[in-house]
């Protein structure tokens, strides 16, 4: 077969991504593509009118294996997939890989090439790089959380690994929190090694200020923090890291009905003596909407599911996915004054990818949204067929914008309206599988009237690979 990838002449397609047994996660919007492209405004095809204030660029993080195989979701070479939008105009649409060692060394384990064995100690520049985009400090990010970020140009190309000049030696979450009062950028990083959790506090111009580890119970997965004005919030859960399982490749975590689940409360800029500990239900929580301190309550709001990984790291998804055991809204509130803890769900329809306006973040907050999950709004083979918008302040009721038939959103991201007035005043920005035509499209939804016909659609003759995390990167980052 001749090769699909002209970007590194040595990669050749993995024969077992073809075929009816090609894995879930390889299938259809999620299936990898190996050319990387510029698509100019005029073979562009924008329906509707594109908000002329929207200045800047929309990316998306994805998992692009370049051999066309990979034993799990999460471990594929990252690819980023932007649209850059100026003065009411799409201007281009380019998608690239990251390049870190992983790339550089197509099938080889991510093990043989991090793993000093001589000194086990790990590399972390070798990354994936294919979780999250972020600005921050003048920087855009690209982020996976068991490595360092990589740097990217506005047009996608890789500078390279970034340490906070040296500063952070370990991995760094793919999923900070920026404070909009001081700037800030929140991470952390966990490891298979003590210090099993490292905290970390980024200033508004970029420079590390702070890097404390924390005492956690042994090597968990923690994908995900949370945080309010005054406190960071930890997630110590019994997806555990499992050597065994490393070594055979694939992902190394496993599900712990002996470890014990319980969040950690520290003020933002406390020791690892000032966390406080909070023994909640068993369960996960890949991702968290946001966290609010109401008096002495601390209340955070994510997606919880029951466990993960029990017998396997599969990550199969079904057409009508059981609520009951799929990712919900999910309420926790930690008294901090008495050590109370109560804990709910708020929704009983599935849905994932949450994200909030980024003026809110740990401030009280009324509106969330999030993708709703196969199932939920329209009937898909895919993640997802709608837009959910949560509002808090009547009980999590929610309004649902439900794509045509069989076209998948992913992740949207909350833009604000210059000059707005309501928390809601702004867009909602998500790309689009069409699979009929095997395309995408960018939509931009009203996000005070998701329910209403998209105010723009930007179509690109090309297929936008199903990622995770997305950002809208403004041209005054």
């Amino acid at each position: 077969m001749a090769n699909p990838n002209p970007t590194n002449a040595s990669v050749t397609l993995d024969p077992r991504g073809q075929g009816p047994d090609v894995p879930w996660h390889l299938k259809e919007s999620r299936a990898p593509v190996f050319d990387e492209v510029t698509v100019l405004s005029d073979q562009l095809e924008v329906k509707g009118s594109i908000p002329p204030e929207l200045n800047g660029r929309y990316i998306r993080n994805t998992a692009n294996p370049q051999t066309g195989w990979t034993e799990h979701w999460f471990i594929g070479d990252g690819m980023l997939h932007g649209i850059e939008l100026q003065n009411g105009k799409a201007t281009w649409y380019r998608n690239r890989y990251v390049r870190t060692p992983q790339y550089d060394n197509p099938g080889v384990d991510r093990l043989e090439l991090a793993l000093d064995k001589e000194t086990f100690t790990f590399d972390h520049s070798v990354s994936a790089a294919n979780t999250h985009i972020v600005g921050h400090g003048g920087r855009i990010l690209a982020l996976e959380e068991g490595s360092f970020p990589y740097e990217v140009t506005p047009d996608l190309a890789t500078v390279g690994p970034h340490t906070f000049d040296g500063v952070l030696t370990g991995p760094f979450t793919a999923h900070p929190k920026f404070c909009p009062d001081t700037g800030e950028m929140l991470g952390f990083g966990y490891a298979q090694v003590e210090p099993y959790l490292t905290y970390y506090r980024v200033s508004k111009s970029g420079e590390m200020v702070q890097r404390t580890p924390i005492s956690v119970t042994g090597p968990t997965m923690m994908h995900d923090m949370a945080a309010t004005r005054d406190h960071a919030i930890f997630m110590d859960l019994p997806a555990i890291f499992d050597f065994e399982l490393a070594m055979k490749g694939g992902m190394p975590i496993r599900w712990s009905d002996d470890y014990p689940a319980r969040f950690g409360v520290m003020p933002r800029e406390g020791a690892d003596a000032d966390v406080q500990w909070f023994d909640v239900k068993p369960g996960y929580c890949f991702h968290t909407l946001n966290a609010v301190d109401e008096g002495d309550e601390t209340v955070v709001y994510g997606m919880r599911v029951p466990e993960i990984w029990r017998d396997s790291s599969a990550m199969e998804m079904n057409e009508t996915p059981d609520p009951e055991s799929s990712p919900r809204l999910h309420e926790w509130r930690f008294n901090r004054a008495t050590g109370a803890v109560s804990e709910r769900y708020l929704d009983d329809e599935s849905g994932e990818f949450p994200r909030i306006p980024a003026s809110k973040q740990g401030h009280d907050f009324r509106y969330g949204y999030s993708l709703g999950i196969t199932g939920a709004g329209n009937d898909t083979s895919g993640m997802g067929g709608a837009v959910f918008k949560y509002d808090l302040a009547n009980g999590a009721s929610k309004e649902i914008h439900a794509f045509p038939a069989g076209h998948e959103p992913g992740e949207s991201v909350f833009v604000p309206a210059e000059n707005g007035t309501s928390e809601d005043d702004g867009y909602l920005m998500t790309y689009v599988w069409k699979p009929e035509t095997d395309t995408s499209y960018l939509v931009i939804l009203d996000a005070s009237n998701i329910k209403a016909d998209p105010i723009a659609e930007i179509h690109i003759p090309r297929r936008v690979v199903s990622g995770f995390h997305s950002s809208w990167v403004p041209d005054n980052r």
